[in-house]
């Protein structure tokens, strides 16, 4: 059985975001809120293959991510073989195939979304990979997969910088697929019977097409009839878009049936996000009126102590010159509370963690002066009434 079996129903998990569920984000979020499974951001296949070693680094990860889940893309199936051979050498949980990036770039080239418009391509990546996965678990080497001396050495300092890295142990990796609708139209029924030829271990579906990148709402219902297609086929489906709360986790899963939900823009700025996905399941499990459990977040004390800790891991990790990259997370944890976007803005001028420390001891003090003014209380001191979830 693989993990996916094994993981509790239905599975409440992280979707993958191109450009932000980095190492660091993904170990926040691990620390503070653990979801059911995480996604790397996607990967070039070349990249993994033949590019410059830097471009590994967003398959880095941390031992309390798991189970973690790569995800690759691409169009060519004699990389995906390859790289399926580093993606099991790094010690990952599984291995998903990107056949949803909307991205014109991505998709115009074949890769991502495009694959949707080739299915044939699509199969044959599916079992290039499949195959890769295969001969690693038999025993074959990263140089017997045709990977250079150079590449194979980075791996393996990967795998040796990461701490408490447990035994690499050789056994096949589930295969799975995130996806859409479809291309410019919704040909969902077509497309999902094609994946299932291959048999993944699951399929994820984003609620619209590539011509609609993230605009509109996406359509549920086409996924509910994915997951009637997939039903009893060994295959999990799992439903993502426009997941804002866990009332929409627990009304998706009850009108669709599908085997999971992934989250995504709902994490951002929220570390603690997952630590309802228990209570949520109750609500279903008893089938319990309620569309599950009420938003719940930490006082501000904790959420800028949060903030504080995933600032600290980016600036260990990636240095104070990348700095500028924490940004947008700085800005996404301000929202929801007095005085938000004035810090939210100054946010966007921090270069280290050292002027973080200040812009928030000076949101401390601006807000102690205009509580002296008020008399109200300060909202670093404001704790919501409701203790966090176990």
């Amino acid at each position: 059985m693989n993990f996916w079996q094994s993981l509790a129903k239905p599975v409440i998990g992280m979707a993958p975001m191109d450009g932000v569920t980095d190492a660091t984000f993904r170990h926040t979020v691990a620390m503070h809120g653990k979801p059911d499974v995480s996604f790397t951001e996607f990967t070039h296949v070349h990249d993994v293959c033949r590019g410059p070693e830097f471009l590994l680094d967003s398959l880095i990860y941390h031992e309390a991510e798991r189970p973690i889940v790569a995800q690759l893309y691409g169009k060519e199936p004699d990389l995906f073989y390859q790289a399926a051979h580093a993606v099991c050498e790094l010690g990952f949980d599984g291995l998903d195939i990107n056949m949803g990036c909307p991205s014109r770039s991505v998709a115009s080239s074949g890769s991502g979304a495009g694959l949707i418009r080739t299915p044939d391509v699509a199969h044959a990546i599916m079992q290039a990979t499949r195959q890769g996965i295969a001969d690693w678990a038999a025993g074959q080497t990263l140089e017997g997969a045709g990977l250079k001396p150079g590449r194979v050495a980075a791996i393996h300092r990967m795998n040796e910088q990461r701490q408490d890295a447990r035994p690499l142990v050789r056994h096949k990796l589930p295969l799975s697929v995130k996806t859409r609708l479809g291309y410019d139209v919704v040909v969902v029924e077509q497309w999902i019977e094609h994946l299932l030829r291959e048999q993944p271990a699951v399929i994820s579906l984003h609620g619209r097409t590539l011509q609609q990148m993230y605009r509109g709402e996406a359509d549920w219902n086409a996924i509910a009839r994915a997951a009637e297609i997939v039903r009893g086929s060994g295959t999990l489906l799992f439903g993502n878009g426009d997941v804002h709360s866990y009332h929409d986790v627990v009304r998706r899963v009850r009108s669709t049936g599908v085997d999971g939900v992934l989250v995504g823009r709902a994490a951002l700025g929220a570390p603690w996000f997952f630590l309802q996905k228990e209570e949520a399941r109750l609500v279903l499990q008893q089938h319990r009126p309620e569309e599950g459990p009420e938003p719940w977040a930490p006082s501000l004390d904790v959420r800028f102590e949060m903030l504080l800790d995933h600032a600290r891991r980016f600036e260990a990790a990636c240095g104070q010159g990348q700095f500028r990259r924490m940004r947008k997370h700085l800005g996404w944890y301000c929202k929801g509370f007095p005085h938000a976007a004035s810090l939210r803005a100054n946010m966007f001028r921090v270069s280290s963690v050292a002027d973080l420390e200040q812009v928030l001891a000076d949101f401390h003090a601006h807000c102690a002066s205009l509580t002296e003014v008020s008399g109200q209380t300060p909202p670093g001191n404001l704790a919501l009434s409701e203790p966090a979830p176990v």
